[in-house]
């Protein structure tokens, strides 16, 4: 029995994932990670960030991106969703941006601060206008579930 996912099984992965990293290229061609927050729509990937952010730069000059979830702690549980995908910035007043935004709002209600704890000045920078990106899967995804393995008994 091999420990790849189906599709069903990646997607179903991907949406039920907290965090995910993504990488995005340097206009020198090194690759950047970050962990970022997403919600699934039809089987598309949609984040938010602010438009004036280095990561949205990168994206308008090379759509080429990576996207990655993962879980599990012990060998026995590890498990990954790896996915080529090209990104594209989205107008987040647009009907598909204001939909990404409920996704990610509904998906990530209770995780924020209250804006009361938040900083003025932090206030002030996440307050500056921001895009949606949505990441279209652009080949094959590399799947594992480790927990498929059928172990022998101790």
């Amino acid at each position: 029995m091999g420990v790849r996912l189906t599709e069903d099984e990646a997607w179903e992965m991907l949406a039920n994932s907290h965090t995910a990293i993504i990488t995005t290229l340097r206009r020198d061609g090194w690759p950047i990670s970050l962990p970022m927050w997403f919600a699934v729509i039809d089987r598309k990937i949609y984040m938010r960030t602010l438009a004036a952010s280095k990561k949205a730069l990168r994206i308008k000059h090379d759509a080429r991106a990576c996207f990655m979830v993962e879980s599990g702690e012990a060998w026995k549980d590890l498990a990954a969703v790896v996915v080529p995908v090209r990104a594209s910035l989205i107008d987040p007043a647009g009907e598909e941006g204001r939909h990404a935004l409920a996704a990610l709002g509904a998906k990530y209600k209770g995780f924020g601060l209250p804006q009361t704890r938040v900083p003025e000045a932090t206030k002030k920078h996440y307050g500056a206008a921001s895009v949606v990106i949505r990441l279209d899967p652009a080949g094959h995804m590399i799947t594992w579930n480790n927990a498929k393995i059928r172990l022998k008994s101790a």
